[in-house]
């Protein structure tokens, strides 16, 4: 049952930052992997599965708002979540906390799904589809 929300856990380190000690700009897109990779994985079928099955998932479009800074040393919570099952696209809606718990920066970034041969689209595997549709909407635990 939708929507699925995770949460990870980053501690920034230097080279995360740019020279005023803030988390650099172009960094954020990582920490959404971050927060990608850990869901799918928690969810029962890691990316490496999906690409075993001849699938790809490139970044499709990526939002960002930033609304506070973190800085070197923060630990930083990565909420990701999935409100809509995919067909052959997938939304994740993110948002980064800092470590006083304030919003640091909220996203939608949307993948595509690929076929690793065709290079074109293709549908989402049925067995993510599954897993899904079967978690009960409460927060997976990282």
């Amino acid at each position: 049952m939708l929507p699925i929300t995770t949460t990870t856990q980053y501690r920034i380190t230097y080279a995360d930052t740019d020279q005023m000690g803030v988390v650099y700009y172009g960094n954020y897109a990582r920490f959404f992997e971050i927060g990608r990779t850990e869901m799918i994985r928690e969810l029962g079928m890691p990316y490496l599965e999906i690409e075993k099955k001849g699938i790809v998932m490139p970044v499709y479009s990526l939002e960002s708002k930033y609304r506070n800074v973190i800085r070197y040393d923060e630990l930083i919570t990565i909420e990701t979540t999935v409100r809509d099952l995919p067909v052959a696209r997938m939304e994740f809606h993110h948002r980064i906390f800092n470590e006083a718990g304030k919003i640091a920066h909220e996203a939608k970034v949307v993948l595509v799904f690929l076929d690793m041969k065709t290079n074109r689209p293709t549908r989402v595997p049925e067995r993510l589809l599954e897993l899904l549709r079967s978690s009960d909407g409460a927060p997976l635990e990282s």
